[in-house]
């Protein structure tokens, strides 16, 4: 029994592959199903009201998860809940459906409040408060997060609006700047709180908590129960009760997993290559930023692929069609953030590429775990740095199943799948009704020509493939920057260590306890970083959580990804990843914290502060570098 929880439900380990709501979370229809006769909807026995029943008949839901069977009728009696779940249980249905029936839709004024880490959750969150909401006349619900302008914001929350889903940040700009008034709300939900703690959110969280009204409710869901979260549930949730999902998160052993090192600029052809040599069906390819996903997604089009982009600026709708499509076939390939993939659920998904490394080990399961479904065999394939290739044994640790070195597919290969799908589409092709119309027309040709079949067919054959050859001719010859015959891994089996003397990157000889820490957190992989400088500092009262929130929600970068944070005067430093998008890097100028701009740039040598102001405790800074002089040879 927790120690703040006066009911505790556990229930047993559910699979992501029994989850029947996975999809429902973000809207997505279910599988036809052989049956015609409508089955009874389990939600009505939880107490749920007939219009909300009935929008669930309508979208194919009929049976409740065990969050939601456990959560619905605790909220409906305006219990307090601390919810412990991953993604894809149904959560959010857990928590929207009952505090819908909750709202006075008489009442124009902010009854619920969602809070969530990112503003890609939040978006899809709102859209499924609105799906859900769809016989409830007159409700209004709001979005609010950074990076949106905050005009837009401010009129749509003067229409007045009774559900508002937003991230800590701006929610709490809003309710200072008194757009946001809490004292009417009647819930508030924590949705994946520990990501939010994890992103430097745990203050703005606190503030906006200490701000609401004494008579409320409160539902914290949190995949998992760190002790920040635990404190903050005896601090400010009343009696709650606390409902436990266990998922399983050993990989399905019908998954084989692979790895290939790759130089970040030969990743494309990389890419190409495995897809053209591996007999896909349906594809997740997981990228880490969303600026990413539509020029890979381009590429990969432009290279003859069926792709399309999923990311947390696609509308819901939009969604819809691109899961629908990737499900019917009529696409092949989605290039994906985590985020937009949340409750992606179609069973002909045969590869996961994980293009980008994942943050964790724990999204890489989450990732992998959308193959080898029912049974089937699933590939899932790994593009690892050469400086990351420690982390294998991490994820092999997390799997509990070993990931082998994969061999570049050569032109050989290439090759043999290109001349058996051409194959195939002459075998379709016999098929067609004016095949014999074709025929008598071809062998006119040969007889008045005299010319052999097969020399017509080939000529055929070459009008139909236009201008891009059929066989690679080009003699194949593996860069060095890739690892195509996993000598990433020791005499011993095991992955090299990040100090090996070949993997050195632009860090130099040091070791890898020589680097400065950073208070808000390890990274959860080594990456290249480069320093920024934003225009924020002591005198505006930030701190480096606040920091740490921001960037990670305008730019979709882990908070665990973020380096070192140091705080000045009047400005500050943080270390991110290497190569940042143009487009990102003008988003993230216009961000606001603490009501100023971020205005980020890039910390050039010559602005570095050659004595800065007294840092907090907390935030130490870095020293800063003295530029390297050639010194010139003396005369002799």
């Amino acid at each position: 029994m927790s120690e703040f929880a006066q009911d505790e439900v556990e229930v047993a380990e559910m699979s992501p592959e029994t989850s029947q709501f996975e999809a429902a979370e973000e809207l997505l229809p279910e599988e036809a199903g052989a049956e015609d006769s409508v089955p009874e909807n389990m939600f009505r026995g939880l107490g749920l009201n007939e219009a909300l029943v009935r929008v669930l008949d309508r979208s194919g839901y009929h049976t409740p998860t065990p969050i939601q069977a456990q959560t619905i009728p605790l909220i409906l009696e305006g219990r307090d809940v601390l919810g412990q779940a991953q993604t894809g249980t149904g959560k959010t249905a857990a928590f929207a459906l009952p505090v819908l029936q909750r709202i006075n839709l008489a009442e124009r004024r902010p009854q619920v409040l969602v809070l969530t880490p990112t503003r890609e959750l939040a978006i899809q969150v709102a859209e499924a408060f609105e799906k859900y909401a769809g016989e409830m006349r007159g409700l209004r619900v709001v979005p609010i997060y950074g990076g949106q302008d905050y005009q837009v914001q401010l009129r749509a929350l003067d229409r007045g609006v009774q559900v508002i889903v937003g991230t800590p940040g701006r929610v709490m700009d809003h309710m200072r700047r008194g757009s946001l008034k809490v004292d009417g709300l009647k819930t508030l939900v924590l949705d994946e709180a520990d990501e939010m703690l994890r992103m430097g959110f745990a203050e703005d969280v606190e503030w906006v908590l200490t701000q609401l009204p004494a008579e409320r409710q409160i539902a914290l869901f949190s995949a998992t129960l760190p002790e920040p979260i635990r404190r903050i549930a005896q601090c400010h949730l009343r009696n709650p009760a606390q409902v436990t999902i266990r998922q399983q998160t050993a990989t399905a052993d019908t998954i084989r997993q692979r790895f290939i090192v790759a130089s970040p600029h030969l990743k494309e052809a990389a890419l190409a290559r495995i897809l053209e040599a591996e007999p896909i069906d349906g594809v997740i390819i997981f990228v880490k930023m969303r600026s990413t996903t539509e020029p890979l997604a381009e590429f990969l089009s432009q290279h003859g692929h069926r792709a399309a982009a999923l990311n947390g600026d696609v509308a819901q709708k939009q969604r819809e069609r691109i899961v629908e499509s990737l499900r019917s076939g009529k696409i092949d390939i989605v290039v994906a953030t985590d985020v937009a993939a949340r409750g992606l659920d179609v069973q002909r998904i045969s590869h996961v590429i994980n293009y980008d490394l994942p943050f964790d080990s724990e999204a890489y399961v989450h990732r992998i775990g959308r193959t080898g479904r029912a049974g089937r065999s699933g590939e899932a394939i790994l593009f690892v740095h050469p400086r990351d290739r420690h982390m294998l044994r991490n994820l092999e640790r997390a799997t509990r199943q070993a990931i082998e070195p994969m061999e570049l597919p050569s032109n050989r290969t290439i090759n043999k799948q290109r001349v058996a799908r051409f194959h195939d589409k002459i075998t379709a092709a016999l098929t067609h009704p004016d095949i014999e119309a074709l025929a008598s027309i071809v062998d006119q040709y040969r007889r008045e020509k005299e010319i052999p079949l097969e020399q017509i067919a080939a000529a055929l054959a070459l009008l139909a493939n236009g201008e891009k050859p059929l066989l690679m001719k080009d003699a194949f010859k593996p860069s060095e920057s890739f690892d195509t015959h996993g000598s990433s891994r020791d005499s011993h089996g095991g992955p090299r260590h990040s100090h090996d003397r070949n993997s050195r990157d632009r860090h130099g000889d040091r070791g890898p306890d020589s680097r400065p820490s950073r208070h808000a957190g390890p990274r959860g992989f080594d990456e290249e970083m480069e320093t920024f400088r934003v225009e924020v500092g002591h005198v505006n009262q930030v701190k480096p959580g606040n920091l740490v929130g921001a960037i990670a929600n305008e730019t979709g970068i882990n908070g665990s990804s973020i380096g070192r944070i140091s705080i000045f005067e009047d400005y500050s430093t943080v270390d991110l990843p290497v190569g940042m998008p143009s487009d990102m890097f003008q988003e993230l100028k216009k961000v606001r914290v603490a009501g100023q701009e971020l205005n980020i740039s890039r910390l050039a040598e010559e602005r570095r502060p050659a004595a800065p102001s007294a840092p907090r405790a907390e935030e130490k800074p870095m020293k800063p570098k003295k530029p390297k002089r050639k010194v010139a040879a003396k005369p002799a």
